[in-house]
């Protein structure tokens, strides 16, 4: 009776609900894939092949655009493969801090062209013909020749010279076909002005 009596006793007796001391945090403990999943994205599925097509030609044109950004902006990380390294950027700031008769190669063809189209008198024409064929060509010729080996051994040397750890394969071709183009359709785009001044960013 004792027994019964004080067991019933202590099983009668109120819990308070205003417990100062809670037990635990009060919610169960997050799996990790459920905290995972809820950090993610969603992702937005295309809904058929048309969908998918385009979307991935706007990211590939996002790309190219972003690629096309770098290498206006000088990023290697951008470049062609053939552009990249310090043998290749040497190359090409000496070839842009110079005005060489290679880079006047195909202004100078076309007016060349030009001359021989124009219609000029027939008693001129022949003088003109002959004149271009016989003078001008071979002199244009003749610069373009000696300022691209005079380019290619000049570059080679140098970057020999101040890059001993580099690969001198291609450089002094590199520097020679840079030289023949136009200044400003050169790519990557010139980073020295003639002279040797750092070209100013475009504002």
């Amino acid at each position: 009776m004792l027994r019964r009596r004080s067991q019933t006793s202590a099983d009668a007796t109120p819990v308070p609900v205003d417990d100062p001391k809670p037990q635990g945090k009060g919610r169960p403990t997050p799996k990790r894939r459920d905290a995972e999943g809820r950090r993610r994205q969603p992702v937005n599925a295309p809904k058929d092949r048309k969908e998918a097509y385009r979307q991935m030609r706007a990211k590939q044109s996002s790309e190219r655009e972003r690629a096309r950004q770098g290498m206006l902006a000088g990023d290697e990380r951008y470049f062609p493969a053939r552009d990249k390294g310090p043998a290749r950027k040497f190359a090409r700031d000496w070839v842009d801090s110079r005005r060489l008769p290679s880079q006047y190669f195909l202004p100078f063809s076309l007016f060349i062209l030009l001359m021989t189209w124009i219609p000029w008198p027939a008693n001129i024409q022949p003088l003109v013909i002959g004149y271009v064929i016989t003078i001008g060509w071979p002199v244009m010729m003749f610069g373009v020749l000696f300022t691209s080996v005079y380019v290619a051994w000049r570059v080679k040397r140098l970057v020999a010279e101040k890059h001993p750890g580099e690969s001198l394969r291609g450089v002094g071709f590199y520097a020679a076909m840079r030289a023949l183009q136009i200044r400003k359709l050169r790519f990557p785009p010139p980073a020295l002005l003639p002279g040797g001044k750092p070209v100013q960013p475009r504002k």
